[in-house]
């Protein structure tokens, strides 16, 4: 476990999700961020959906609750290893199911995100398929939330979208004007959005002096191809690490006195 004083790090963790299987993704979430807490990660971002995987059909009986027992592993290694980790359900508030990011202290606090602005995939998504099928669009399933924590954290303010929200400039530039200096970009991409979608958080980066944290499965999944290559730019929208398009793993940087390192893990 680590327990001693460190220098602010920032990982991606790029998963690989079984559908529907949350023990198994919970399991996967453990180990990803066990390994980047041990390199010293304080913050570690896993992307939209990451506990079930982007299977809109399984949402709602899958759907957790912020009381839900399903996080307690993870609240447990948020705590042991002095990490925050944010991760991605379906969750249900009320009568509405929507599509959230979880914030898990290394206090035992919870946050939770939902997610604003719901996505659809066009159907020149059918060539990034698996099968032939684009999902539906997110609205026949979910409703668009307006929840939107803050993560304070050694001298970070980390603002969080989920995917589509980056769609909408205004979004990032409300997390600036809110003091964010972190910008933690938790979604899934297919291979035919991957450009345009790394492009705007390269460019909100610079615009807004904010790192910009993107994770991305390494994996299908809820039958379209992932884009994988989950990144991480500096404030000035310098592109500091990435992943590979496919597999799992962990990128981190780190910024200490001597600068900002960036790896692999």
């Amino acid at each position: 476990m680590i327990h001693h004083s460190r220098s602010l790090s920032v990982a991606v963790a790029q998963s690989c999700p079984v559908p529907g299987d949350v023990q198994a993704n919970v399991k996967e979430h453990i180990e990803l961020a066990q390994r980047a807490a041990r390199e010293g990660a304080s913050i570690v971002l896993f992307p939209e959906l990451s506990l079930t995987g982007y299977e809109l059909a399984l949402a709602e009986r899958l759907a957790f609750t912020e009381v839900d027992p399903r996080l307690n592993p993870l609240r447990e290694v948020a705590q042991a290893y002095k990490a925050t980790l944010v991760v991605g359900a379906p969750v249900r508030i009320g009568p509405a199911l929507h599509i959230g990011a979880f914030l898990l202290g290394v206090e035992g606090s919870l946050q939770l995100y939902t997610k604003h602005r719901l996505g659809a995939f066009p159907p020149s998504a059918v060539c990034d398929s698996v099968a032939g099928d684009v999902p539906p669009a997110e609205s026949t399933v979910f409703e668009p939330g307006d929840r939107n924590p803050l993560l304070v954290r050694e001298g970070l303010t980390a603002a969080v979208a989920v995917c589509a929200d980056i769609g909408r400039p205004a979004h990032a530039e409300l997390a600036a004007r809110r003091g964010a200096n972190l910008y933690l970009a938790s979604m899934f991409v297919i291979p035919s959005d991957f450009d345009s979608d790394t492009e705007k958080l390269a460019r909100y980066a610079g615009q807004h002096r904010m790192m910009t944290a993107f994770a991305n499965f390494g994996s299908p999944s809820g039958g379209l191809r992932s884009a994988g290559r989950s990144t991480l730019w500096s404030e000035s929208g310098e592109r500091l690490i990435q992943l590979d398009e496919h597999g799992s793993g962990i990128a981190l940087v780190t910024k200490t006195e001597h600068g900002i390192h960036a790896r692999a893990i």
